[in-house]
């Protein structure tokens, strides 16, 4: 059974600092929710509020439409996986699995059937009996995940369990948690700083900055159109273009750089008017080299710097006219052996694959 998860207006202080502020957000039950951020911006501190080892300074935490005011971690119906999952060597997998139920008073026959239970679920059937420092870091990640899951939580909370992991095992572990969510049908909330792997699990994602949300949605729909400079820069890859909106036309807007006019579809969520300091945002993979009977909005002229060999794709490297510099991806079937440090050459992109949004904070800045 899974739960909601709603924070109403909810900050956090630590004397005039704000580690969370003003935070509004409602989880859907059965939902896998990740928090997105850069270290320090409080993603961590939500986590903890929701779990209970945090007082909120102000605003409400609701589990299941229950004001969780008062209510203590080990009373709240959500289990907690930290970043260095905190598994006991001395015990074995199954003693692991089962501890917290053995807290609890249950029966050593029900202990020993639900880990067995969840030994099948995170397919580590017939290893309960084996000690923690005999498994690999994937097991031992599935088997904290494991014991979370022992007690039924509505709410499994997730501190960068991922985060120690090596890249390949990451990858991995991504699709497995994803798999096992889907599996035990409750509420996940991830708390991560790797882009990557919210965008690969999560149903929705809210990225944070400096304690408070930027921006809410579905992973695909905060990539394709991020509300402020800041999302544009951290989820993904953008090249800013710096510049002043020169013309309005409906649902397109165009703005003149040092480098060109550019124009994209309008955000109807940030108005801009003419005269306005805004940047044009277009990711790597959304510049094209055009090709006989190619047609694009928009143009821009590039000298070749460099570029790296990234297996599937190369990353090129370039300068504009005004110093300002970029970078475009390559599918490495397309043959690019006439491309090379010095090349001039042009660059097409599409208004409706780029977003022009008013100037302010970059993650990159």
């Amino acid at each position: 059974m899974s739960a909601d998860v709603e924070l109403n207006n909810v900050s956090v202080t630590f004397g005039s600092f704000y580690a969370a502020k003003s935070v509004n957000v409602k989880i859907n039950g059965g939902e896998f929710f990740s928090f997105l951020g850069p270290s320090g911006c409080g993603k961590t501190t939500l986590l903890r509020a929701i779990s209970g080892f945090q007082d909120p300074s102000e605003g409400s935490v609701l589990i299941d439409n229950k004001d969780m005011s008062g209510i203590g971690p080990n009373k709240r119906p959500t289990s907690l996986i930290f970043q260095n999952l905190a598994l006991f060597p001395l015990m074995s997998v199954s003693e692991n699995i089962a501890f917290s139920l053995e807290v609890r008073g249950v029966s050593k026959g029900d202990r020993q059937k639900r880990a067995d239970e969840l030994l099948e679920l995170i397919a580590l059937e017939g290893q309960g009996e084996k000690k923690v420092h005999q498994l690999s870091g994937g097991q031992k990640q599935r088997v904290a995940i494991a014991r979370a899951l022992a007690v039924e939580p509505k709410v499994l909370l997730l501190d960068e369990p991922l985060s120690a992991l090596d890249l390949k095992l990451r990858q991995r572990m991504r699709t497995e948690l994803r798999e096992i969510q889907k599996r035990v049908n409750i509420t996940f909330i991830y708390i991560t700083h790797d882009q990557g792997e919210a965008l690969t699990m999560s149903d929705r994602i809210a990225v944070m900055n400096e304690g408070e949300i930027e921006q809410i949605g579905p992973c695909d729909e905060v990539y394709n159109n991020p509300l402020t400079p800041f999302v544009a820069t951290f989820v993904g890859e953008n090249n800013p273009l710096f510049g002043k909106v020169k013309e309005i036309n409906q649902n397109k807007i165009k703005i003149e750089t040092p480098d060109g006019d550019f124009v994209s579809t309008m955000n109807e969520n940030k108005k801009l008017n003419i005269g306005d300091e805004a940047i044009a945002f277009v990711r790597p993979e959304s510049l094209f080299l055009p090709r006989d009977g190619d047609s694009f909005d928009n143009l821009i002229d590039v000298n070749i710097e460099s570029f790296e060999f990234e297996g599937n794709i190369k990353n090129f490297y370039a300068t504009l006219k005004s110093g300002t510099k970029i970078k475009f991806s390559i599918p490495n079937a397309i043959d690019t052996s006439l491309i090379s440090s010095g090349t001039k050459l042009q660059l097409g992109f599409e208004s409706t694959k780029s977003s022009i949004l008013p100037k302010a904070q970059l993650a990159i800045d």
